[in-house]
């Protein structure tokens, strides 16, 4: 039989969700999805628990994302469950967004895309300082989904515009800095974490409870943040009306602090996909004035046309297949993307439909 890839464990009054594909990075494939929606459920209804703490096994990844190989697979195959594991993914992350218990993820090493909708649904966010954070889909031609939308244009001035478009990855100064995580533990203290769950006095406010006992061993702040270092050079070029004027912003970056930065960010952008970028544009800013809900439902509604129409299944071709790491974009630069390309992918959505 094969190895249970979400871990189940109730422990004074604590239900502990482990994800355990640690060879895998622990991607979320849609049996994992599954597994901690049917547990959620039941512990939902039992008073028993007072407080949920999600985390997984191994050092090197919370969660690296979802199972990418297997939706390309499931596309080409006309199995139709690439969508069956979207709708059930977004259902998940919105179920612990709303979720009435604390939902504590204790994040360690790699937190990307599928990862990052599980620790910004839960209402207590505590890194190690292994954390690497990141929601890297333009690199593979797609777009910032799990509530990105949502929670990527609710950052401070032009943050979320600058992690959704470059797909950059950011350490534990950085994520406490930009609102991504609420608190800091130092790795070697995640065992006396384990401990004080076990043993602490529940009152009827977990939440409150929680809080304290996480002040008690947390850092809020650490010093190194480079996106505090950079956030002027930040929402200045990230601010501009489109993708091609961003990356012209950014070539003329002639201040000495933020040269090497900014050569860093166009290289970045020259690698990814040109019409998803433009698409990850568009979404941030609707998104900022959409509902949770809402989020969650245009990034379905993305979905139901980008495997057909976008750049995800030559992205996982040429980085996860073939691995040539030689993507074909199309169109392949920015100037050749329409604005009417980018519409259309937006055409027919209504707010409120959900």
């Amino acid at each position: 039989m094969s190895e249970q890839t979400v871990l189940v464990e109730v422990r004074n009054s604590v239900g502990h969700l482990t994800l355990n594909r640690p060879a895998g990075l622990n991607a979320l494939n849609l049996d994992m999805v599954r597994q901690l929606r049917s547990q959620l459920d039941v512990w939902l209804q039992d008073d028993g628990i007072k407080a949920v703490v999600l985390r997984a096994n191994g050092e090197k990844a919370f969660c690296a994302g979802g199972d990418i190989r297997g939706l390309y697979d499931s596309y080409l195959a006309g199995d139709g469950m690439y969508m069956t594991f979207f709708r059930e993914e977004y259902a998940l992350d919105q179920l612990i967004h709303a979720y009435p218990k604390p939902v504590l993820a204790l994040m360690d090493g790699f937190v990307l895309g599928g990862g990052m909708g599980l620790a910004q649904a839960a209402s207590h966010r505590v890194i190690t300082e292994r954390v690497r954070m990141g929601m890297p889909e333009t690199g593979i031609g797609y777009f910032p989904d799990v509530g990105g939308s949502y929670f990527l244009p609710r950052l401070e001035g032009a943050i979320g515009q600058y992690l959704g478009i470059t797909g950059s990855h950011i350490r534990a100064a950085d994520a406490l800095y930009c609102g991504l995580a609420d608190h800091c533990l130092g790795s070697e203290l995640l065992g006396e974490l384990d401990q004080a769950l076990d043993s602490m006095q529940w009152t009827d406010e977990p939440a409150s409870d929680l809080d304290t006992l996480l002040r008690k061993r947390a850092s809020q702040k650490i010093p190194g943040s480079e996106i505090k270092a950079m956030r002027s050079a930040i929402d200045h070029h990230f601010s501009q009306p489109d993708m091609q004027r961003i990356r012209t912003s950014l070539a003329a970056e002639d201040c000495p602090a933020y040269q090497d930065w900014a050569e860093r960010t166009l290289a970045a952008i020259d690698s990814k996909s040109p019409l998803a970028m433009n698409v990850t544009l568009e979404l941030l800013r609707q998104g900022r004035e959409l509902s949770l809900a809402d989020c969650f439902a245009l990034e379905l509604h993305l979905d139901a046309q980008w495997f057909a129409k976008g750049d995800i299944m030559e992205g996982v071709r040429a980085l996860i297949i073939d691995k040539d790491k030689n993507p074909r974009w199309n169109p392949p630069t920015l100037e050749e993307v329409s604005p009417a390309r980018v519409t259309e992918f937006f055409a027919g959505f209504e707010p409120g439909q959900v």
